[in-house]
Order: C-alpha cells, then structure tokens, then sequence
C-alpha cells in the first residue's frame, strides 16, 4: 500500500521499561476523500473525522483480518456515523444527519444525545463479533476509553480530534504484566503516562508529527517508534455487489422494481456516491447466470 503515507498513516510505539503499547493515527488524504462525497455541516465532518481516526487506530492495534466496522446512532441533529476499516487499513466512512438543522451546536453529546456506539469485528473466517456502549461521555474518546474500560482486562485510553482538514488520534495501552510485576508499580507507572498523556491539547495534536509529541510527553521515557503503516481510502461498492442486491431480491422483485424506474434501476452507494445504473438487458442476463459484465449502455 503506498497511497501518501507521508500523510495518511498509523504508527505504533511502545515503552521498552513498562508494559504500555500506543498507536498514532494521521489522516489528510483518505479523511478528505470521505468528505468530497459528502457535504456536510463542519461539526458533523468533525465528528465523523475522530470515528474514522478511531477506526484507524483500533485496526492498527487489533489483530484481525476483515472489516472493523464503528457505527454510532442517536435521535439527535446526526443520527448515524458509519466508518468501516479493513485490516490493510483501507477506510471508508459516512454521517447522517437532519439536513433541516443549521447553527448546528458543536460536541457528541450535543449532536448524538442518548447516543450508542456499536463496534464490529466481520471477521474472513470465522465468527462475527459485536460489542455496544452508550455514547455516554463527554466526547469520542471518552466513549471509546469507557467501551474499553467495560470490555477489556487492560487500560485503554483514546485522544482524537479533527477539525474537517486532517483528523489526528493517539491511543495508549496497557500490555499484560512483564516488565513491571509489582502491581503498585505498575498501576503508578500506567497513571503517570496517562497524567501525561492529558496535557496533549487538541492543538499540539493536530499540528506535531510523532516524534515531537512523543518527546513532549516522554521524553523521560524509554519509547520506540515504530515504521508507519500507510492508510488509504477506498470504497468496497461495486457493479458486482450491486448486481448480487439485485439477485437477493429474486427475479420478480427485481422485474418489478425494474418497471417502477421507468426500464432502469439505479443503485447509490452510500459511501462514495458511486451511481450503479441496470436495464432490462443486465437484469435478465442477470437472472439469466450470465453474469454483471454486460455490454448494456447504462452500465457504470
């Protein structure tokens, strides 16, 4: 994968002394790839850019082949955010929201009042997996921290922030005892980088590559840093998964539906925009075993 990773990238470190790993996301190409499909008012384009940093953070730090999908629904002005990240970090992501609202206020609990946040692991092989938490706290992070904190044996803490240009996250956590057995130690050692950790403002995040926030925070510390691991976005839609929607519908269905759009059917993607169109001719050679790779007029 080389899709700009000077820009687009997540980059693990670790304490060499102590049993704490991090994660470090930067997102400027792929993030403003999500938004170009959509427009969206810059709160919820904030919103969305700290769920897909999350994602891209989470998939570094997962091991996982398949697709990591983050959904957060609410009543509220954005009633959903959809991000899904494969394990070769390829990303996509979508909001929804009341299109009727504007001055629309700023922060999650404000946009997505009474909020959940579903995270889903869809494995190649192998069982689906599911956990849900309220989006009860102050912000993103907070939220992911929690969900971490109710999930996991291990301390988890999330930074994210975005400000509709790049979006930027950093994640600590802690690894099984090796290096610190005392528990006290340990438990001294984990709040003292999180003491740390929280004097990163939003601005130093955005605006310092790693290294230098690494040095700010623990410079103190013994930290290795790893190579980067590029991200890209790259929308999983296609003519083929469109025609197999058109299939599962069964060929009376899709005959019908046919007759209703006037002699052709058109399937959007949601995530990119990418218009499929279908005539009369692809849906019976559809139907037909022939196949999505017709030399129909319409095909997109």
């Amino acid at each position: 994968m080389s899709d700009l990773p000077n820009t687009d990238f997540t980059q693990r470190f670790i304490f060499d002394n102590a049993d704490v790993r991090g994660e470090m996301v930067s997102l400027e190409h792929s993030y403003t790839e999500v938004l170009t499909r959509h427009t969206y008012p810059a709160p919820v384009a904030e919103l969305l850019g700290e769920l897909i940093a999350a994602a891209a953070l989470l998939a570094g730090t997962l091991k996982f082949e398949g697709l990591l999908i983050l959904q957060a629904r609410s009543d509220g002005p954005v009633s959903m955010l959809m991000v899904e990240c494969s394990n070769t970090l390829e990303i996509r992501g979508l909001a929804r929201y009341d299109e009727a609202l504007t001055g629309m206020a700023d922060g999650l609990q404000a946009l997505m009042p009474d909020g959940t946040l579903a995270m889903t692991i869809d494995p190649t092989n192998g069982q689906r997996y599911q956990g849900i938490v309220a989006l009860d706290g102050e912000d993103l992070a907070a939220c992911f921290s929690n969900y971490f904190a109710l999930s996991e044996q291990l301390g988890t803490r999330f930074w994210l922030e975005a400000d509709g240009k790049q979006a930027r996250g950093m994640l600590l956590q802690q690894l099984p005892a090796e290096k610190l057995k005392d528990a006290d130690e340990r438990n001294d050692h984990w709040h003292h980088v999180l003491t740390l950790g929280g004097t990163l403002s939003g601005e130093e995040l955005l605006a310092l590559d790693n290294e230098t926030v690494l040095h700010r925070l623990y410079h103190e510390e013994d930290v290795r840093l790893f190579d980067r691991q590029a991200i890209r976005f790259q929308c999983s839609c296609s003519r083929e998964r469109s025609a197999r929607a058109l299939i599962s519908l069964g060929e009376d269905d899709a005959q019908a539906l046919l007759m209703e759009e006037g002699g052709r059917v058109e399937i959007d993607c949601q995530f990119c925009n990418q218009r499929y169109l279908f005539d009369a001719a692809d849906v019976a050679q559809l139907f037909a075993g022939g196949g999505v790779d017709t030399p129909s007029d319409s095909r997109h």
